[in-house]
């Protein structure tokens, strides 16, 4: 006889966590962590360039707006419309960007890291899509916020903003 073990069932007011994030003007929400999976509502990502390369699977769901999930595969830049209402499941190890507006909300499902698993983010030429830069980050706890320090270290740096191949300055935060 299998005996359940105490544990939380949150139910979760999704309406009222976007009107949270609207009106803080915050991107995120974590809804919750465990050992096997975290989710969180991401609000806007229209600025987002560079390519994520994340070892674990990620579920996305379009609450409200459209994600135009940009991806890269054999070299080449795709995009993955999902439309709201619309859901998407997405493979561990592929180099993908999120963008959809500011006023568009996602749910994202993934797995937390294991220990020593590497998150990579790349950025390309926005001009003859060459290779211009990689931060990559151990992710040991998410509130170090590897995606803000990723964007830092590329924005705050005009060489890895620059294109070795022609020339093009990729643009900073607006």
């Amino acid at each position: 006889m299998l005996i359940a073990k105490s544990f939380e069932m949150p139910n979760i007011d999704l309406e009222e966590i976007m009107r949270h994030l609207t009106e803080t003007g915050k991107r995120t929400h974590q809804l919750w962590l465990n050992e096997d999976s975290l989710a969180f509502i991401a609000r806007g990502r229209e600025y987002r360039s560079e390519f994520h390369i994340n070892p674990s699977y990620e579920i996305q769901y379009s609450l409200k707006g459209d994600l135009n999930l940009h991806y890269r595969e054999d070299g080449v830049e795709k995009i993955a419309y999902v439309p709201e209402g619309s859901c998407l499941f997405q493979p561990p190890l592929v180099p993908h960007s999120p963008r959809f507006a500011p006023d568009a909300f996602q749910l994202v499902i993934e797995r937390p890291r294991q220990p020593g698993e590497i998150d990579t983010f790349h950025w390309f030429c926005p001009n003859c899509d060459n290779f211009l830069h990689e931060e990559t980050y151990i992710v040991s706890h998410y509130t170090n916020d590897p995606v803000g320090r990723a964007y830092d270290n590329f924005f705050n740096s005009l060489e890895h903003r620059t294109c070795k191949k022609c020339g093009t300055v990729a643009p900073g935060r607006d």
